[in-house]
């Protein structure tokens, strides 16, 4: 643990970092969550144009000393998921009868944020309501999920019920972000779900979110306007930072 809280990622601008137990609350009135974690995104050096553009998002990462391999394994897992995010992109723009080309920019030295998550398993003298993580939706465009065999992700039905969401060997869980869902009008949701480790052993999973370039605007495409815009133009830092507020707010 010492090791740990020497990575804190409250000495991170940008976040990155090790995040102890029980330091976020994603769902509003649950106690905090389950979960410890360690968030790294592109290892950009503070000089770097992305982060002095947006220093709250996007700056160098912290590695732990004692890992010696663990730098270049997370570099390369970032870089292969961000390819995969942005082959992802396209075929999203093709399904909104949009060019193929049409979230490039969006993609073009995006915030992106890979977390390594730790559950441990669900105690039995829970508080109320006490996950390993809280129902909630993913913030931004789109989230490639690896997850490993113990399960627990679950994922809430139109009708309100929840559905288990098994692990399968050899493939990821995406999901749309809800920063995705304004800029389609909702015509694509983001989905509720939450975490329940109830396997009895440890779980470990690792969420790649795609949030896009920082000053990108997101406003309705046109494909997706219909009879009403339902969403006010923003852009992509300014939704991830109400985001954060909302929930570090709640956990503190």
């Amino acid at each position: 643990m010492e090791q740990k809280l020497a990575l804190s990622m409250t000495q991170s601008a940008c976040r990155h970092g090790y995040e102890p137990l029980k330091a976020q609350t994603l769902e509003a009135g649950a106690p905090p969550d389950l979960k410890e974690g360690f968030l790294a995104g592109e290892d950009l050096a503070a000089d770097h144009p992305a982060v002095r553009n947006d220093p709250a998002n996007i700056g160098p990462n912290q590695w732990p000393p004692q890992l010696h391999e663990f730098k270049g394994v997370m570099t390369s897992y970032v870089r292969e998921m961000k390819r995969l995010a942005n082959t992802l992109m396209h075929g999203l723009a093709l399904s909104l009868d949009l060019e193929e080309s049409y979230f490039d920019d969006f993609c073009r030295e995006p915030i992106l944020t890979l977390r390594l998550l730790h559950y441990p398993p669900q105690p039995p003298n829970s508080a109320p309501n006490e996950k390993g993580c809280g129902a909630h939706t993913d913030w931004g465009g789109i989230t490639v999920l690896l997850q490993d065999a113990a399960g627990g992700l679950q994922v809430q039905h139109a009708d309100g019920s929840w559905i288990t969401a098994p692990p399968i060997a050899g493939t990821f869980v995406v999901n749309i972000g809800d920063l995705f869902a304004r800029w389609t009008n909702n015509l694509y949701r983001s989905t509720l779900h939450r975490v329940i480790n109830k396997s009895g052993r440890d779980r470990y999973s690792v969420p790649f979110f795609l949030d896009g370039r920082s000053d990108h605007l997101v406003s309705c495409i046109p494909t997706c306007v219909g009879e009403k815009r339902l969403f006010p133009d923003t852009t992509v830092r300014g939704h991830l930072e109400e985001m954060v507020r909302r929930t570090y707010a709640a956990a503190g």
